[in-house]
């Protein structure tokens, strides 16, 4: 038995607060639980849910360095979202101006998924559940 109940929350540094914040919330809809400015580090904590689950802590920080996202480098990979209808995803980030890589198949599962970027290139999965 594993002394891990569950994954609680995923944290993300963001360069630029107010694009994170209108990306995660207005774009994906993610639903604001607490925005919480911090004086002393002169930074905001927002914290979001999915399905009314305490899921992504979003930081600002004053300059923070640039994530390396390609090539791929050591260490958390990236983020994925379970959606049940694929295209239709793609279609509504495409309006909203997120280009999506193409969709492709998954070759062990034989669903459905594809990847895109969050303002600061952070890689975005959508898999179909």
């Amino acid at each position: 038995m594993s002394m891990l109940k569950g994954i609680h929350h995923i944290a993300i540094i963001c360069s630029d607060y107010h694009k994170s914040k209108h990306f995660y919330t207005k774009v994906l809809g993610l639903e604001v639980l607490r925005e919480t400015y911090r004086e002393q580090r002169n930074s905001y904590k927002l914290d979001l849910a999915l399905n009314a689950r305490y899921t992504i802590e979003l930081f600002s920080f004053p300059s923070p360095p640039e994530r390396t996202s390609g090539p791929e480098a050591c260490g958390l990979r990236h983020l994925a979202f379970e959606v049940e209808d694929v295209e239709a995803v793609v279609m509504r980030l495409n309006e909203a101006g997120i280009a999506t890589e193409p969709i492709r198949i998954d070759e062990l599962t034989q669903k459905k998924f594809t990847f895109f970027t969050d303002p600061d290139n952070l890689p975005l999965e959508i898999y179909e559940g």
